[in-house]
């Protein structure tokens, strides 16, 4: 029988339990048509929970509210515990980690962001709108530096932690987490977009952008109470008697003097004429015969069986060692998490759009690839065939950007 999660879809605190049923394997149901403001306030919902508050989970023994205990309840039904740890060390680390995204970060982003969006129990105050950004600026910082040497919270693969961590972040990110604003958090922002690629999370949290920019403080109303009504018809003085009216013709406006036809057409063409937007450095190399297009249809149409003749082959036939080149990537925590890989840049050296858009590419140790070396060649081939071991170890996930 399936578990009843009642909330309204999209609710971030929600999201905690149905993700870690995803890796549960638990079902889990959300209640439908359900409105967020009429649905909590019924008497059948209240007796779910007197508080009113969503989500509520219902289970064959009762129900469970707060949203961080739905989603250890579900995670608890895994017999195999894959989100819990897998010592005591680890289940304490988890529930640290728990504690500091709700303590330190989501209560302080809930004080910062809701007054600015004007809606909450929270008024805006200019003085505890800085002291709430402040303190999860603070929160930001401790997480960034250990994710600067860790790629989950904790071990080597999702845990409740990091669901309830990237769920708890998404306010943030949708309403007031710019670009410039994370810019500070690289480590921080490489490991949410980590954690929201997930096909387990991105089921849930669809396709995430940044926040545009941040919101705006929301304007003062004016205060018109009682004793300011009555002070002001005290005050309100006698209208003085209207001076006679005197018809006047209307003076003519002085005419601007005429700038010289030359400096006015000079004028005209700055204004109108747009600025040219700066080329790609890219577009500015020497054609190549390698099409990409061609060795991406390859790629993917190409049956598992007949790969290392028709594909492999195929991309080497295709590729241009002048126009491009192949550079293996390793990440430099490899005892963490090991990560590896091969790109094909344009042109001799990685594109310096990749090394400042990219926020993780201090991460990896980059060497460009030796095509006459024959081991290295091979090395290329493997990470295209996506063999079941790869170094002698297991390989558990493979990813392809095109």
């Amino acid at each position: 029988m399936a578990l009843i999660l009642h909330s309204n879809p999209g609710n971030k605190n929600s999201m905690k339990g149905l993700i870690a049923a995803e890796y549960a394997g638990v079902k889990v149901e959300l209640t439908k048509d359900f409105q967020f403001g009429v649905s909590n306030r019924t008497p059948e919902f209240l007796r779910l929970n007197p508080f009113g508050k969503v989500p509520v989970l219902e289970t064959p023994d009762g129900p469970v509210f707060e949203s961080n205990a739905i989603a250890r309840y579900i995670a608890k039904l895994d017999p195999e515990g894959v989100l819990l740890g897998s010592s005591p060390y680890e289940v304490a680390l988890i529930e640290q980690w728990i504690d500091v995204a709700t303590t330190e970060l989501d209560s302080n982003l809930s004080r910062w962001v809701y007054p600015l969006l004007g809606f909450g129990p929270y008024p805006y105050s200019e003085e505890l709108s800085e002291s709430a950004s402040a303190a999860v600026k603070a929160a930001l910082r401790v997480l960034n530096g250990h994710l600067a040497l860790n790629t989950y919270l904790v071990g080597h693969s999702v845990t409740l932690a990091d669901i309830i961590l990237s769920c708890n972040m998404l306010t943030g990110i949708r309403c007031t987490f710019t670009k410039e604003f994370l810019s500070e958090f690289p480590h921080l922002e490489r490991y949410f977009w980590t954690i929201a690629n997930q096909p387990n999370v991105k089921k849930h949290f669809g396709d995430v952008s940044l926040a545009e920019k941040a919101p705006t403080p929301p304007k003062k109303q004016g205060n018109t109470g009682k004793k300011e009504e009555k002070k002001a018809k005290a005050e309100k003085p006698k209208e003085a008697q209207k001076p006679k009216e005197v018809q006047k013709q209307p003076e003519k406006p002085k005419e601007a003097p005429a700038k010289p036809k030359e400096e006015a057409a000079e004028q005209d063409e700055e204004e109108e004429k747009p600025k040219p937007k700066p080329k790609n450095p890219l577009d500015l190399l020497p054609p190549s015969p390698m099409v990409m297009d061609d060795w991406k249809r390859l790629y993917s149409n190409t049956k598992a069986k007949d790969f290392r003749e028709v594909a492999i082959e195929g991309f080497w036939k295709m590729y241009d060692p002048e126009g491009y080149s192949l550079w293996f990537c390793d990440y430099k925590y490899n005892e963490e998490n090991t990560i590896k890989g091969v790109w094909l840049f344009r042109g001799q050296e990685i594109p310096q759009m990749v090394l400042d858009e990219c926020y993780d590419v201090e991460l990896y140790e980059w060497t460009k690839v030796d095509i006459a070396d024959e081991a290295q060649k091979e090395r290329v081939n493997a990470y295209l065939e996506e063999p079941d071991e790869f170094d002698g170890e297991k390989l558990l996930e493979a990813k392809c950007f095109k």
